[in-house]
């Protein structure tokens, strides 16, 4: 007579792995079908695969594809799409409020925290609002525009150092490209380092950015925004490893971290309270974590503002007529604000339009309660669910030929296209440095036309490409232009 454990020997030397493989897939399609019949945003329209996985999105986020794909998908299916199990995107402007502004704006979702730096969550990358007030309030004063305005002698200075480094470039380019994506990157780090921390960085005109490396590879990051932070981790030091600008990359990271540590170290030394670093420190930050803030805001300040700069330039070199325009604006006027010029604000509004330095959408999550836009399907609580610029600057039916630089749509602006530009984001949340990129953008935009440093010149390629991660990456790594 067989045992128990004879039979049960029995049973599984009779299973073929042809069995044992349609018992598997049986358990995961029952599995399937029960998520699918239970499934809370069944009633959000987006491709089937979306209600099932994440990886497909995850792979439209690292190949750069994200916005192009989701674009086509909102004339499919409507304003709202389902892109992931619990991700829903939306391209409509009537829920930027709700999401971003109203009672302080949705909680950013845990994927954020993958933007840490040396393990500490930055005043950017912070999804719990509390921890990130005591921060953000210490350093606000800095972000005031009476104090942003007071640092216009010290800003004109670096904006007129660049300047003349183009014009040097220019010269001896003898009609070969002048990229000034990275050069305007360099004005940027310091103009911002000389008001912010209160010691320029001095990158123009030395090659010491050097920070590009730095701010390249804090936007490759963005490639892998939405994996799970423990999948992150893995994949993006396999990443670093295997890239092939990661000697640059490590060289130039290291003179960042180099440059944040002594100006905390300074800090602490000199007792100072002033600075952004001097702040965080009286707000009772470690040094640590202080040297992680500088190097945060050190990227944040850059990359947008060079992008805008580098966009305006590429697209009144395009179009001689709109520089015309607006050199004789400024001729006209000489002593009115920038601000206040129509032609050139409208020029700088399509700049910052065209720019999308954040091109993907900025993800919540909904709070109890859920969503409820007008005219918009409910999305309930848990879910995450954005907004990204790539849609709302794109749109036609609130900025119509949406990819022509057309300055004059501005001087007839309407409430939709205000509501919809989204270049700094919107609400509490909203990028900490925009008063201050705000106002070297206008500054320099000026002085570019001015000094009449764009005359003649002609862009290297028809098109300005991106790879649409959440920090945009410049197709070529340039933005280039040439002079006859």
């Amino acid at each position: 007579m067989a045992t128990a454990g004879t039979n049960s020997a029995l049973l599984v030397t009779t299973l073929s792995p042809v069995s044992i493989g349609v018992a598997v897939i049986s358990i995961l399609l029952l599995k399937v079908l029960y998520g699918l019949s239970t499934d809370r945003l069944r009633h959000i329209p987006g491709p089937f695969i979306a209600r099932l996985t994440p990886i497909w999105y995850w792979y439209l986020t690292w190949k750069g594809i994200e916005c192009t794909v989701i674009t086509a998908l909102h004339k499919k299916y409507g304003p709202v799409v389902r892109i992931a199990p619990n991700e829903i995107d939306i391209s409509d402007g009537a829920a930027v409020n709700p999401i971003y502004v109203d009672n302080g704006g949705f909680r950013k979702i845990a994927g954020y925290r993958n933007f840490d730096i040396n393990g500490f969550p930055t005043i950017f990358s912070v999804t719990d609002h509390a921890h990130r007030a005591v921060r953000a309030k210490a350093v606000s004063p800095l972000f005031a525009q009476q104090a942003i305005a007071n640092s216009k002698p010290a800003i004109q200075k670096i904006i007129d150092v660049t300047i003349v480094e183009l014009c040097y470039r220019r010269s001896m380019a003898a009609g070969n490209p002048v990229d000034l994506l990275n050069l305007f990157r360099s004005m940027a780090m310091d103009a911002l380092t000389q008001y912010l921390i209160g010691e320029c960085f001095n990158s123009v005109g030395t090659e010491r950015l050097s920070a590009t490396g730095f701010v390249d590879n804090f936007a490759a990051g963005g490639r892998f925004f939405y994996l799970p932070s423990w999948l992150f981790s893995f994949i993006d030091s396999w990443a670093a490893k295997l890239d092939k600008n990661k000697a640059m990359i490590t060289t130039s990271t290291d003179i960042v971290q180099e440059f944040a540590a002594k100006v905390v170290n300074d800090s602490i030394t000199q007792g100072e309270k002033e600075t952004y670093q001097g702040r965080l420190l009286n707000a009772s930050l470690s040094r640590e974590e202080t040297i992680a803030q500088v190097m945060d805001i050190m990227f944040a300040g850059t990359d947008g503002v060079a992008r805008i700069l580098a966009v305006f330039c590429w697209h009144l070199a395009q179009a001689p007529d709109k520089l015309e325009r607006i050199y004789e604006e400024i001729m006209q006027n000489p002593s009115v604000d920038a601000r206040s010029l129509p032609y050139l604000s409208g020029a700088v509004k399509e700049a910052c339009r065209l720019a999308l330095a954040n091109p993907t959408r900025l993800p919540r999550v909904v709070p109890s309660g859920g969503l409820n836009v007008p005219g918009l399907p409910i999305i309930p609580s848990g879910t995450n669910v954005g907004i990204g610029a790539y849609s709302l600057h794109f749109n036609p039916k609130v900025f119509p030929n949406p990819y022509e630089f057309v300055p004059e749509r501005w001087l007839e602006c309407t409430p939709e296209m205000l509501r919809d530009s989204f270049h700094f984001g919107k609400g509490p949340r909203q990028c900490i440095a925009r008063n201050f990129a705000s106002a070297i953008v206008w500054w320099a935009s000026e002085v570019l036309v001015r000094s009449c440093v764009l005359d003649g010149a002609r862009p290297v390629v028809e098109k300005i490409e991106i790879v649409e991660w959440f920090n945009s990456k410049q197709v070529g790594d340039n933005i280039e232009l040439s002079w006859a």
